[in-house]
């Protein structure tokens, strides 16, 4: 009753057997064939000989695709939106109330255009004042002047009666009391002198204060009418007829489009491939294509996503493209040497990096890092490898460093 185990037995040690100690005879008797001698060999097509081979070796077969790097016009995609060259809000300097007719948003307007102006009231009277102040004091400078000249005639006067009175005394002509005297009124007569020109001075100080005066009521009467800073377009309408403007209050808002700003922002692995003056083109989202010039690289990073601005800036004489649009921003760098390999080619190691694997000397497999450039439709760019390599197309997933394999080559168009 025990026969059944004992068979078992029999068939698991016979095929033990035969695959360690006949395991070429084995091999051959699964594929079908004699077994094959070495003097045989010859016989057999080459093709038949490698996947005997191969399975006597237990090698994976992969397709491996034969790559050479070429080079290739580098860019930045970049994904940004159009802004205004300028943008702003254009405000009262003085509180008055609005007595011209609005603009309507829209509106074209040119470089110093009047968009609002205040009522004057009393401006013009305080002008007037201030005029009048300063024809004042322009008045008392030649007085002030006679006084100086009166003064300085004393002082000349005093001295001299001081050297004639130092003489007599020398000679006994004349007392010491007399020449104290003199010498007194030389002391006075120089006192006088200096006020007479602290007087002129002040004068002239009420001159430059009535000259302040004037120009603050200039500027004043100026502040009434408020003029566009640039040549642009109205955004929104300008203050209504009768509305009071207060000091900072908003006639208008004004935008210039032309030219017109495409920013976008960099990722800092990329920052490195873009520079000022560098040649930059945009698809809007209506489908225009329009080309300019990198003018700022910001240096700062934003905190958030670790990105850095980049401004454009692209004609726009017929203010057809408008602040706010999307668009995609490719910016021209140095052309760079890459592969163009089926994107299927692509994998990923055990620490997540992605790459390719390849089939070096030996037809031993490695695994190569590589960098994403572009993904286009007939396969993707990648950097990172040499100029040459044996890229394997189809069966990388099956392989890990190390393993030799079976490589089946292939054409890259196929």
């Amino acid at each position: 009753m025990r026969i059944v185990p004992v068979l078992t037995a029999i068939v698991v040690t016979a095929t033990l057997y035969l695959l360690i100690m006949e395991r070429e005879t084995f091999m051959a008797f699964a594929l079908g064939q004699d077994e094959v001698s070495a003097e045989d060999t010859t016989a057999i097509p080459a093709t038949d000989s490698a996947e005997m081979q191969a399975v006597a070796q237990n090698l994976v077969r992969v397709v491996v695709q034969s790559s050479e790097s070429e080079e290739i016009d580098s860019a930045v995609q970049l994904r940004g939106e159009t802004e205004a060259a300028r943008e702003v809000q254009v405000m009262a300097e003085t509180t008055a109330v609005v007595i011209s007719d609005p603009l309507r948003r829209g509106s074209f307007v040119e470089a110093g255009q009047e968009m609002c102006r205040l009522d004057p009231g009393t401006r013009h009277t305080n002008l007037a004042q201030a005029q009048a102040d300063l024809a004042n004091a322009r008045a008392q400078v030649p007085q002030a002047q006679a006084r100086v000249k009166e003064a300085q005639a004393r002082l000349d006067e005093a001295q001299i009666n001081d050297n004639v009175a130092k003489k007599l005394s020398q000679t006994g002509y004349a007392s010491e009391t007399r020449v104290a005297g003199t010498q007194a009124a030389v002391v006075s007569a120089e006192a006088g002198v200096e006020a007479a020109r602290s007087g002129l001075e002040t004068t002239q100080a009420g001159i430059r204060a009535a000259e302040a005066a004037v120009a603050a009521a200039e500027k004043e009467i100026e502040r009434l009418t408020i003029k566009a800073p640039f040549a642009g377009l109205l955004e929104t309408d300008t203050a209504e007829l009768g509305s009071l403007l207060g000091a900072g209050g908003v006639c208008a808002t004004i935008i210039q489009l032309d030219p017109i700003k495409v920013v976008g922002y960099v990722p800092e692995t990329q920052v490195h491939r873009v520079s000022l003056g560098s040649l930059a083109g945009a698809r809007l989202t209506d489908g225009r294509e329009v080309r300019g010039r990198v003018t700022f690289l910001s240096r700062s990073a934003d905190p958030e996503t670790r990105t850095f601005r980049v401004d454009i800036d692209v004609a726009n004489a017929d203010m057809s493209i408008r602040d706010g649009q999307t668009a995609d921003i490719l910016i021209a760098s140095a052309g760079t040497m890459a592969h163009l390999l089926p994107g299927s080619a692509l994998t990923l190691n055990d620490t997540g990096d992605l790459g390719v694997r390849i089939v070096e000397s030996g037809n031993i497999v490695a695994f190569k890092q590589v960098n994403l450039m572009r993904d286009t439709s007939e396969g993707v760019w990648v950097t990172g490898l040499a100029d040459k390599v044996d890229v394997i197309v189809v069966g990388q997933e099956f392989v890990i460093d190390g393993v030799k394999v079976e490589p089946t080559y292939r054409e890259a168009a196929q």
